[in-house]
Order: C-alpha cells, then structure tokens, then sequence
C-alpha cells in the first residue's frame, strides 16, 4: 500500500501546499550574483521566509545567476519586485542554459514601471516547460534611462 499525507483544505494549508511545491534552491544550486548590498543578501530573495530580498550595492545592470548542481525541469518561474522610493523604467532578461558551454537562450525580456504610490509591486509568474536546466540567469537594468537607481528583486521561486 502506497500512503501519502495531504494538506487539509483549511485556507492556511492550502498557501503551505503551495509553498512546498517550490524547489529547496538553497540545496539543489549555487549563485553568483554581480553585487549585493549589506542587510540585502541574495538569499533573502531564494529562500522561503525571507522578507527584505536581495539589493545591488552599485547602481547598473545587475546579474544574478543560478547554477543547479544537476540539471532541472522547470515549470514554473515567479519573480516579484518593489520599488516605493524611486520613478523608473526596470527591463529584466531572464535566460537559462542545458549545456556545458553555457550558452543562453531567453525565456523573456520584460520592461516595468515603478511609480509610487501606484505601481510599487511587479510579480511576473511564468509557465514554462524547460527541461535539462543546468543554469538560470536574471539581468536587472533598474533604470533604462541610466538613473541611479539600484537592482532588486524581492523573491524568485521556481516549480
């Protein structure tokens, strides 16, 4: 006999059944990230129950790079942004990889935004269905007018 427990249906389980659907990044991959600011760690952007997310600590494109310890199917990508204290135009690339080479194939090149008290949040959640996924890639561009306004992602989950 094959068992296996279910979340109840209370509304509270429902958001927990959801949350364990994402992958444990933390133990499946390594990141390189172009810089981060102090109290604003890549992390606090990949784990669950982090609540500050990641922040460059230089103004400019920034680079955030997921490399999985073995390659991964990938169904789902979500990826949410704030901004409360500056106007800007943030484009986001994100691309992925299934070979040693390296090489990148996009997934999407998506421009936002931010206007307080407006337009503070972007969450794009995404389909997909890439399989052999041996690196994910995220590239920042805050401000397409060159500002100088710093890169930040608030979390970024992956099924």
């Amino acid at each position: 006999m094959r068992k296996r427990v279910i979340a109840s249906t209370q509304e509270g389980s429902q958001v927990q059944s959801e949350d364990q659907r994402w992958l444990d990044l933390e133990t499946i991959a390594a990141v390189e990230v172009t810089s981060e600011e102090k109290g604003f760690p890549i992390e606090s952007a990949l784990f669950r129950g982090e609540q500050t997310g990641w922040r460059a600590s230089v103004p400019g494109p920034q680079t955030i790079r997921l490399r999985f310890d073995q390659p991964q199917w990938l169904t789902r990508i979500q990826l949410c942004f704030k901004e409360t204290q500056m106007t800007r135009t943030q484009e986001f690339v994100l691309r992925y990889s299934t070979d040693a080479s390296g090489a990148l194939r996009d997934i999407v090149r998506q421009q936002w935004n931010f206007s307080a008290p407006d337009s503070v949040r972007e969450v794009e959640d995404y389909t997909v269905e890439l399989s052999g996924v041996t690196a994910l890639e995220l590239t920042i561009v805050p401000d397409t007018s060159g500002g100088p306004a710093l890169a930040s992602l608030l979390s970024l989950r992956l099924a």
